[in-house]
């Protein structure tokens, strides 16, 4: 099995179900969290509607102004679907960081 070029190697991937009401203010939230690598939001079953790739490293209020054509797309699809899945790869690398330099018991 290769991995996705795009993926970081230590990553952290979720699945989350979430209303269509709840769908822009959920991205928000995770946008402004910043350790999100991409988001990929799913009908129900499982067809892909769009995929967001988030750069490291990027202020949250630049984010979000970046993002606001896609924001207004999702608002536009959570008004026709009820649900929506999300894939929220996450990067593991800053957490990791921060134990190597707390914990000196801590592996790689």
């Amino acid at each position: 099995m290769s991995r996705d070029p795009y993926e970081p190697r230590h990553a952290i991937t979720e699945r989350v179900t979430v209303a269509g009401s709840e769908l822009v203010d959920y991205v928000k939230q995770l946008v402004a969290e910043g350790n999100v690598r991409r988001l990929i939001i799913r009908k129900p079953g499982g067809a892909t509607l769009i995929e967001v790739p988030l750069t490291a490293g990027v202020a949250v209020g630049g984010a979000l102004t970046l993002l606001a054509p896609i924001i207004a797309a999702l608002g536009a699809m959570a008004a026709l679907i009820a649900k929506f899945e999300i894939d929220i790869l996450r990067s593991d690398e800053e957490r990791k960081q921060r134990n190597d330099k707390s914990d000196p018991n801590v592996l790689p």
